[in-house]
Formats: C-alpha cells, sequence, structure tokens
C-alpha cells in the first residue's frame, strides 16, 4: 500500500506548504502550519459552481426585518441579538464541562413544541443525553436525536426530517467521506462547516455548531471557521465558580460583547437577573482600595467593582499586576498619575483586581482604577454608594465614555447616591437620588480623596 503524501496546512489561513516551516508564507503566522494528509483532486466536488448565477440590482432587493425565534432563555437570547435566525450558523465554543451542551439542549427542549429540533450528538451517546435532560428535569418529548459523526448522513438526515433548529455537537467530531483526513483535522473541521454553512443557507434550518478551544482559549481549527459563519459566541468561566458567562464576539444579526450571566445549578444554567451583583463586594464597613465602575457590556450596562492594593516594594523591580485589566494600560495609568497628580507609586507595588474574574477591556475603567490606587496608597476609604467612570488620556485629561446616561441611570437604579464622571457626560437633566460631580482633569478626581 503506497504512502499516503502529507503536507503542511496554517491554521489561522488554511494555506498549504509541502514542508514545515516556523512561519506560514501566506500569513506570516508563527508556529501555525500542522500536518495534514494531501487529498487527491475530485473533477466532480464542485461542478454546481461551474453555472453561471444570475446577478441583480441592489435597488432590486427587498430589505425586510429578519425575524427570530426566541429560544426561552432569555440571557441566551440577549446574547444572540433576539433569538434564533432562520438560516443562520452560530458557532459555541468553551472549556470541556463548562455547561455547552447543557445549555443547547435546555434551548431546544424550550422552543421544542414551536418548531422542528434536531440534536445531533457526535461524542455521546444517545442514553447520555437521556440522562442529562433527566438529570435537568427537561421535557424533551419533542426533540429528536442523532448519534452519528458522518456529514454525508448527517446531511441526508437534515434532508428528510427538515428541522428548523439543529444542533451540532461538535463540529470537531464530524468527518467527510470526501476527505481522507482524520475528524478534527484543518481539512475536516473547514469542508464540514462549508457544507453544513451551505444546507442552512439553501434550506432555512438554523445551525448551531459546538466548537472545542484550545489551551489558549481560542476556537481549535481554522480561523476561516469564524468568518463563514453568522455569529461566534463564547463561553466563560471559573471552573472552581458556579457563575457562567456568554459573550458574543461576532453577530451579524445583532450587537457584538454582548453578555449572558448564568449560574450552573443542580437543574442546569439558570438566568443571573442582576449581573451587577456578581461582581461588586458586599463589606460591612468602608474600605480603602475599593472603586466601583459602570463597564458597557453590549447594551448592558454593568457595575465591577475595582480593587487595588499599592504596598512597599521590597525588590529592586516593582511589581505592576492586573487581574481583568489590561497590564500594559495600568503603567501607562501610574505614569500619568504621577506626572499630572503628583502621585508616585515608583517604589511600590501595585495590584489591580476587577472582581467577579469579568474582564474589562474598554477604556472606561482608567478613572476608577486610579481612585482604588490612590485610595489604597492614601489608604482613605471612598463612599461605598460611589460610582467613577471616564478615559484618561496620557496629557491627563478627562475623556467622555459611550452611553454615559444609561451607566448613570443603572448605578441610580441600585441604590448609588454620587457619581465621580467625565464634564462631558454630564446629563442634561438631574438623576433623582444621585449626586454628580464632574471633572476635566485627572487631578481634580484625585482631589476629592485628598479633600
Amino acid at each position: 500500500m503506497a504512502k499516503q503524501k502529507t503536507i503542511y496546512t496554517c491554521t489561522e489561513c488554511g494555506g498549504q506548504s509541502p514542508k514545515w516551516q516556523g512561519q506560514c508564507p501566506h500569513c506570516m503566522g508563527w508556529n501555525t502550519l500542522v500536518e495534514t494528509i494531501a487529498e487527491a483532486p475530485s473533477a466532480n466536488r464542485y461542478a454546481a459552481l461551474a453555472q453561471v448565477a444570475e446577478v441583480q440590482s441592489l435597488a432590486e432587493v427587498e430589505a425586510v426585518d429578519v425575524p427570530r425565534q426566541p429560544t426561552g432563555i432569555a440571557e441566551f437570547d440577549r446574547v444572540l441579538g433576539g433569538g434564533l435566525v432562520r438560516g443562520g450558523v452560530v458557532l459555541i465554543g468553551g472549556d470541556p464541562g463548562i455547561g455547552k451542551s447543557t445549555l443547547l439542549l435546555q434551548a431546544l427542549c424550550h422552543i421544542g413544541g414551536k418548531c422542528r429540533t434536531l440534536y445531533v450528538s457526535g461524542e455521546e451517546s444517545p442514553q447520555q443525553i437521556a440522562l442529562r435532560a433527566k438529570r435537568l428535569s427537561l421535557d424533551a418529548a419533542s426533540v429528536q436525536l442523532l448519534a452519528e459523526i458522518s456529514l454525508e448522513k448527517i446531511s441526508a438526515a437534515l434532508a428528510k426530517h427538515k428541522p428548523d433548529v439543529a444542533v451540532i455537537d461538535s463540529i470537531q467530531t464530524l468527518y467527510s467521506e470526501a476527505l481522507q483526513s482524520a475528524p478534527g483535522s484543518v481539512a475536516q473541521v473547514r469542508e464540514c462547516a462549508a457544507q453544513l454553512t451551505r444546507i442552512a443557507k439553501q434550506t432555512g434550518v438554523t445551525m448551531i455548531l459546538v466548537g472545542h478551544v484550545t489551551k489558549e482559549g481560542t476556537l481549535a481549527g481554522p480561523r476561516v471557521l469564524e468568518h463563514i459563519v453568522d455569529t461566534v459566541l463564547y463561553f466563560e468561566g471559573d471552573p472552581n465558580s458556579s457563575f457562567r458567562l456568554v459573550r458574543a464576539f461576532k453577530n451579524r444579526f445583532g450587537a457584538v460583547n454582548e453578555l449572558g450571566v448564568f449560574a450552573m445549578t443542580e437543574k442546569g444554567l439558570r438566568e443571573v437577573s442582576n449581573p451587577s451583583a456578581l461582581f461588586l463586594s458586599h463589606h460591612s464597613e468602608q474600605v480603602a482600595g475599593s472603586c466601583v465602575m459602570v463597564t458597557q457590556e453590549g447594551t448592558r450596562p454593568l457595575l465591577v467593582e475595582i480593587q487595588a492594593l499599592v504596598d512597599e516594594a521590597h525588590a529592586p523591580n516593582p511589581r505592576r499586576l492586573s487581574v481583568g485589566l489590561e497590564q500594559n494600560r495600568l503603567a501607562m495609568l501610574l505614569a500619568v498619575l504621577h506626572r499630572h497628580a503628583g502621585v508616585a507609586c515608583f517604589d511600590q507595588d501595585v495590584f489591580v483586581n476587577a472582581v467577579g474574574g469579568v474582564r474589562i477591556t474598554e477604556p472606561a475603567a482608567d478613572l476608577a482604577v486610579l481612585m482604588a490606587i490612590v485610595s489604597s496608597l492614601k489608604n482613605k476609604p471612598l463612599n461605598n454608594k460611589l460610582i467613577v467612570f471616564g478615559e484618561v488620556g496620557l496629557a491627563g485629561e478627562v475623556r467622555p465614555v459611550q452611553r454615559g446616561l444609561e451607566r448613570l441611570k443603572e448605578a441610580a437604579k441600585l441604590g448609588f447616591t454620587h457619581a465621580i464622571i467625565p464634564k462631558a457626560n454630564q446629563p442634561k437633566q438631574a438623576i433623582p437620588g444621585l449626586e454628580i460631580v464632574v471633572v476635566e482633569r485627572v487631578e481634580q478626581a484625585i482631589q476629592t480623596i485628598r479633600g
């Protein structure tokens, strides 16, 4: 038997190389080439693409709102942008055991009475899925189940049963008989995802694909997988905590960076109605180094507590450590604090943490980080009913942030009575119960702690 020829395929761009190289010659990515089996060319594989397609004017296309099918899980619908879209393809990834299959099984059971559903499992047996449904006390009578990993057989089942919503768990377990490589390889993942996406667009079935993640936390397989689908969701959460976060990184039918919050219980994933309570500590008295800010996750304002600890350094190089915030931005903020506010931390260890394991990427946390650092350094607690937000520039100015009014209303609704915000975010009308102090410079905000 002749030895099969192997080539090296890039996991980022899908480019191929006859030999291994440290850098992909196509996208210049480092350490992205993996060994795969070279596929024999097929003359009839894409014969249908040779047909001439009809061209139409954009003005002739009727623009209509995309109808949505609610899943019955409000937090999941929020991340999806209102619900499932007919013909849409959703890719959801996360660490093993974090709750992807549980969430999708709950969603299928909720919408099973309104539309036809199909659950395709390539990892678990039907008995295991039935035991999970029984443990979660779900009514799974209307959910059709298929345990299969062959793409051709799955395509035939989709054509026969014509479901409205289909879940593929997971895309890395499928294989196509047209390819010789093993399931989970770059070629198999790319081909299976492309074929399922084509079926979804042609038949109007909503396709939900479950994807594995690598040790770096990114979806396994070629990066093109995220480009061909309509929505990309990530399941996040600490394995030692019961709380789970579902975040949208791409959504052609809704806002990106939307956040859904769940709690893992014995009966499955339960929605958290007030997620701000997860990211706030409950101190019996005021403590130094704690400042509450309002971050914006998609369309949802969330209150997050920023904690800082400033201590005398016992090594030649003081430590700068941030959890949930960007490390380089912390160093920049300390330089601004020294230059424009006269507060030096060059001989101090500085530790900053966002409570609850949430990651804050927007610059609206800048002012709250500086307030928490100065509070810890001076050992002067801030008012526990105070919220702070604002972006800090290198010149020491405090810049406005988006949706400032919504942030203030959310803080007032949760009982906060004081706010320090950028002057450009000052509301035109007073918010009942909330005393607002506007600042233009970082030294003005720091003065509130000193004075």
